[in-house]
């Protein structure tokens, strides 16, 4: 027996999947944001970490969680962040 009927499915499912997706990208930038070397990396270095992070996210929203999406949205937004940051 199922405990939702298939168009509440459907709305949990369009519901969840954002969040779900926007509470691992946050845990892995804040993860990353409290590594104890933070201040030791060159600002290039952490606008990659940032620009990946971001972008990641943007790639995830806008290819509706695909993972090929989410992968180059972050590998584009860490060259970004990096070449934006990198003669700061």
């Amino acid at each position: 027996m199922a405990i939702f009927s298939r168009s509440e499915s459907g709305l949990v499912h369009r519901v969840c999947r954002p969040l779900g997706i926007i509470s691992v990208s946050l845990t892995c930038l804040l993860s990353l944001g409290a590594c104890s070397g933070w201040k030791n990396l060159s600002k290039g270095e952490q606008g990659a970490v940032v620009g990946a992070g971001v972008g990641g996210v943007a790639g995830s929203v806008m290819s509706g969680g695909s993972t090929m999406g989410t992968a180059a949205g972050a590998a584009v937004g860490g060259l970004i962040g990096h070449e934006v940051n990198k003669g700061k």
